[in-house]
């Protein structure tokens, strides 16, 4: 399967632990030698308020992610 970075950021990252959403992905954090991904950074930001408050980041490794369907991620974090 392959996935674009462009329809990777669209998709909802939810913690199956406690089955909340913890936002979208904002960005990758790639290993330069082997080209692989090492970790998702998830951006939760405050839809109301976006404009007086930063936005809270979540890394998330790639061996925490369980699935990527067409609509979400699902990944297991102890958070």
């Amino acid at each position: 399967m392959v996935v674009l970075f462009s329809e990777l950021k669209r998709k909802e990252v939810i913690n199956i632990r406690d089955c909340k959403s913890l936002g979208r992905v904002c960005d990758l954090e790639l290993d330069p030698c082997n080209g692989c991904i090492c970790k998702i950074i998830v951006c939760e930001s405050c839809r109301w308020f976006s404009l007086f408050s930063a936005d809270k980041t979540i890394e998330i490794c790639f061996k925490d992610i369980k699935q990527i369907g067409p609509d979400i991620i699902l990944v297991d974090i102890n958070c």
